[in-house]
C-alpha cells in the first residue's frame, strides 16, 4: 500500500512542477532529467531480476517503470540533440 502511495506522490509532484516551469527551460531540464531516469532505468530492472515471480504487483510497477524510463531517456537525447542542432552554425555562416 506504501508503494502505491509513492507512486501517486510521485505523480502529482511531478505534474505540478513540471506546470510552473516556463516553456523555455523545459528542454534543458529534460537533458537533466535523463541522468535520472537513467537512474530510475537501472533501479527497474534490477527490481525485475531480484523480485519473487509471486508478486505480480511489483512486476508490472517495475516493467511500467522500465517503459517509462526508456520513454524518457531516449526522447530526451533526441530532443536534446535536435534543440544542440538549432545552434550549430552553418558552413555560410562566420
Amino acid at each position: 500500500m506504501e508503494v502505491l502511495f509513492i507512486v501517486v506522490l510521485a505523480i502529482f509532484l511531478g505534474f505540478e512542477l513540471i506546470n510552473k516551469v516556463p516553456s523555455t527551460l523545459h528542454t534543458p531540464l529534460m537533458s537533466g532529467s535523463n541522468a535520472i531516469s537513467g537512474i530510475t532505468l537501472i533501479g527497474a530492472l534490477e527490481l525485475l531480476e531480484r523480485s519473487s515471480k509471486d508478486n505480480i504487483f511489483v512486476i508490472i510497477l517495475a516493467v511500467l517503470a522500465v517503459i517509462f524510463a526508456s520513454i524518457n531517456v531516449f526522447g530526451g537525447y533526441i530532443v536534446t540533440d535536435k534543440m544542440l542542432k538549432m545552434f550549430k552554425s552553418k558552413k555560410g555562416d562566420k
